[in-house]
């Protein structure tokens, strides 16, 4: 029987949990002393103290201080002191240098999770957990619906995924979101229940901030049956589609390139142009971003589609240029190929 959702995360939960994580080299928990970050690390102790000592993987808790508001130090300092209660080394990563006075939620994001992937390395980690919850689920989806986010991003956040790309000859730094299918008021549940306290953040009911703003819009959703469990589901369920789209495309490419595309990308256009849509729209971005600048970052959909619209719409010859990529339809073949470098003035 399912636990209710304002119902303490029990010791067998939280085993089953973290149970993947048994044979990581080394665990790193990211840990704000906001509710949800400190819920993680108890429950992270309880499971870590239950193992035997020959398999119990290496764990350390991290907080990292922006240095954005005056309590910061203080509460980084509170989650010291609560790790070595659990018997979890703890270190404290600051974020300094100037901060920009635009986009500062995307660029403290980034900056925390640049500090953590570094100290994790150094720590000969494979796994940095976050805190993200069902919660923060949602609220991904629709800030990702505001943005016109395609079937993969309103995928939004995965269970798993790289941190750090290594090279083939290291294993990757993994990602892991543990409590992602667990609703916030679980977290809450737990911490009452184990007499911990923690910080709060004002910056959460900011509305200057699009996720507050967010929040709110999920407890009203709530009220007409679209709260954070239904968007969650939808989430996963668009995962699915996208992870069966993503094999319909491994072969189309076969099946269209003329040429295995390390001696550079040419498509039948013939059968290129009898793809649907969304496999045309997805293999012509891997060629892109094959080909293309690696610098660049995710081409933006719309680019791509216009892209797309423009080849499936040529008249003769077509070039286009896109994310330092250089596409070309002349005939039968549709070539991607790097861009020349632009010429300087």
């Amino acid at each position: 029987m399912a636990a209710s959702d304002d119902a303490p995360i029990s010791l067998g939960e939280a085993a089953a949990l973290f149970a993947p994580l048994t044979r990581s080299p080394g665990i790193v928990l990211a840990v704000s002393g906001g509710p949800d970050s400190t819920a993680l690390l108890w429950l992270a102790a309880q499971w870590h103290r239950k193992l035997r000592s020959k398999t119990r993987p290496p764990l350390a808790a991290l907080t990292v201080d922006h240095g954005l508001r005056p309590e910061s130090a203080r509460e980084a300092r509170e989650v010291a002191r609560l790790a070595r209660r659990l018997g979890i080394s703890h270190k404290t990563l600051r974020w300094t240098g100037r901060k920009p006075a635009t986009g500062l939620p995307e660029a403290a994001r980034l900056a925390r999770y640049a500090l953590l992937a570094q100290a994790a390395r150094a720590l000969g980690a494979g796994h940095v957990l976050t805190a993200h919850t069902r919660d923060d689920q949602a609220e991904t989806v629709l800030m990702r619906l505001t943005r016109g986010s395609g079937l993969t991003g309103l995928g939004a956040m995965r269970a798993v995924t790289p941190l750090v790309h290594a090279p083939a000859a290291e294993s990757p730094l993994l990602l892991v979101r543990p409590l992602l299918g667990m609703p916030k008021a679980r977290l809450l549940a737990t911490l009452r229940a184990a007499g911990i306290g923690f910080a709060d953040d004002p910056t959460n009911r900011d509305p200057r901030f699009t996720r507050p703003r967010l929040r709110t819009l999920v407890a009203g959703l709530e009220r007409e049956g679209l709260g954070a469990a239904r968007l969650a589901t939808l989430a996963w369920r668009l995962r699915r589609a996208d992870a069966a789209i993503e094999v319909a495309v491994d072969a189309a490419q076969v099946a269209v390139s003329r040429r295995p595309w390390t001696a550079g990308i040419a498509f039948e256009a013939a059968l290129f142009d009898r793809l649907p849509a969304e496999i045309a729209l997805r293999l012509l971005g891997r060629a892109v971003a094959f080909a293309g600048d690696a610098g660049a970052g995710p081409v933006a959909l719309g680019k791509l589609e216009a892209l797309l619209a423009a080849v499936g719409e040529r008249r003769g010859l077509l070039r286009r240029t896109l994310a330092g990529a250089v596409v070309t339809c002349r005939g039968d073949e549709i070539r991607v190929e790097t861009a020349p470098p632009r010429r300087r003035p």
